[in-house]
């Protein structure tokens, strides 16, 4: 029956080998199109990936990196410090509360026994600053890195490290 449907109606067969070739060639095309899409994923993994960790991998190293760090220790240096200016022939006044931040127990134990040699550091430090400067954040900015070297070099003089990681103003006063 489908023989006499060709044998009487010939433009059905053309049909039917044009929408064969219009399949083939959308199946080509899509297989294209995946190879293509396939093989940019691949490269674009390669090169973020480049040291060879997997995601799942470098996540578990940064965890593992955070789980080791030790909790931060304060130490709050009582009482505030009060440093003394001349301004344009004016007595101004700072007075500076200091709270020293470390991971280390005995770098923190050392900054209590050296509290006094540091304290002297710091005042001597904070009053050779500009008073205008410690006006602006990026005085204060200064003045909180200079106040961490000098800690810093205090501890590494005598427990041969640094042992502090920062200083922290918890107080801030000028007139």
């Amino acid at each position: 029956m489908a023989d006499q449907d060709e044998a009487e109606n010939p433009e059905a067969e053309v049909d039917n080998e044009a929408s064969g070739g219009k399949k083939k060639k959308l199946i080509i095309f899509i297989i294209v199109v995946v190879v293509v899409l396939g093989s940019a994923t691949g490269i674009t993994l390669f090169m973020l990936m480049g040291n060879g960790e997997t995601a799942g991998e470098e996540e578990a190293s940064e965890d593992s990196k955070k789980a080791v760090k030790p909790p931060a220790i304060y130490f709050a240096m009582e009482p505030p410090f009060t440093v003394d200016f001349q301004v344009g022939g004016r007595q101004r006044y700072a007075q500076l509360s200091i709270t020293v931040m470390g991971r280390d127990p005995e770098a923190m134990e050392a900054v209590k026994q050296h509290e006094p040699l540091i304290r002297n550091n710091l005042v001597m430090l904070i009053a050779s600053e500009d008073f205008q400067t410690l006006q602006t954040a990026e005085g204060k900015e200064m003045l909180k890195t200079k106040a961490t070297e000098s800690i810093q070099q205090v501890l590494q003089q005598e427990i041969g490290k640094p042992g502090i990681e920062t200083i922290l103003f918890t107080g801030f006063v000028m007139q």
